[in-house]
């Protein structure tokens, strides 16, 4: 069985315009446990921090929520772990339309089949995702959606915003890993077919990295569509979701699992460093 073993870093650092008195904020940066995935070790490192409380949420995601109330105009956060990624064979057996769309289907799954504010696709996407709707199974009409989406969307970093729906970046036609998926949701939900947002980490190119080296990596987001079991597809980047790519959590959409979120009491930021590493270690 393939396996890969990485230490990810995850560092960020907030400049502001003087002190901040005050800062709450949850923090969803460690890898999920699951089958194909084992987190080894992790930690968050947080300076200033004056206390901090970890947690499980409701879509299975493990939480930091923290607070620094000591004054300070620079906050540091580093987040480090340890993941395993290992191919699990697919051994399930794809449901068909008749299945995916039965009303236990539906009611069992209905918080991944009702739109949101994020994913309410406009009326070309209901189109594009109609016209998929004649593949033989629900993940072949999936995959064919994604590629759809993946040759009409441009992708381009800084033209959208972290709160950016599905029918704003359609109109202009560029957009981010983020944006992919939310499209890509919410073609899939209009057709009837469960899907979830996941976020997490990739290497920037999803390139395979020889054992010993570290590369930029990327906070990222795919999706999984349900069929008889979850299946991931990636509508940014062409080919199956692979062992470079490691999960930190998954919702509904972005606003389920963003890395960081929170607020402060003080002067506006000034300045926001991301770095993300990938080191293989097997």
């Amino acid at each position: 069985m393939s396996t890969r073993r990485y230490r990810i870093v995850h560092h960020t650092t907030m400049r502001y315009d003087g002190d901040v008195t005050a800062s709450h904020n949850e923090l969803r940066m460690t890898p999920v446990n699951e089958p194909g995935q084992v987190t080894l070790e992790a930690r968050i490192r947080v300076r200033p921090l004056t206390w901090s409380h970890v947690y499980e949420d409701i879509w299975g995601t493990q939480v930091m929520a923290m607070e620094a109330q000591t004054p300070h105009d620079v906050l540091e956060i580093e987040a480090t772990s340890m993941v395993e990624r290992s191919v699990v064979p697919d051994e399930t057996e794809e449901a068909g339309w008749e299945d995916v769309r039965s009303e236990r289907t539906q009611d069992r799954l209905s918080e991944f089949i009702a739109q949101t504010a994020r994913t309410a696709p406009p009326e070309d996407v209901v189109e594009l995702a109609a016209r998929c709707a004649d593949e033989p199974t629900p993940r072949a009409a999936g995959l064919a959606l994604a590629e759809r989406v993946r040759q009409v969307l441009v992708y381009e970093p800084g033209i959208t915003g972290w709160q950016s729906t599905a029918a704003e970046v359609w109109t202009h036609g560029h957009g981010v890993c983020q944006d992919f998926a939310h499209l890509t949701l919410g073609g899939l939900r209009s057709l009837g077919i469960p899907a979830r947002y996941v976020s997490g980490y990739v290497t920037a190119g999803t390139e395979q990295i020889p054992r010993g080296e570290s590369v930029r990596a990327e906070n990222h987001a795919w999706l999984e569509l349900w069929d008889g079991d979850w299946h991931p597809v990636d509508p940014t980047n062409p080919g199956p979701v692979g062992l470079e790519h490691v999960v930190i959590g998954r919702g509904r959409d972005y606003d389920d699992v963003s890395p960081f979120r929170g607020m402060f009491v003080g002067p506006g930021l000034t300045d926001l460093d991301l770095e993300i590493t990938y080191t293989r270690l097997g």
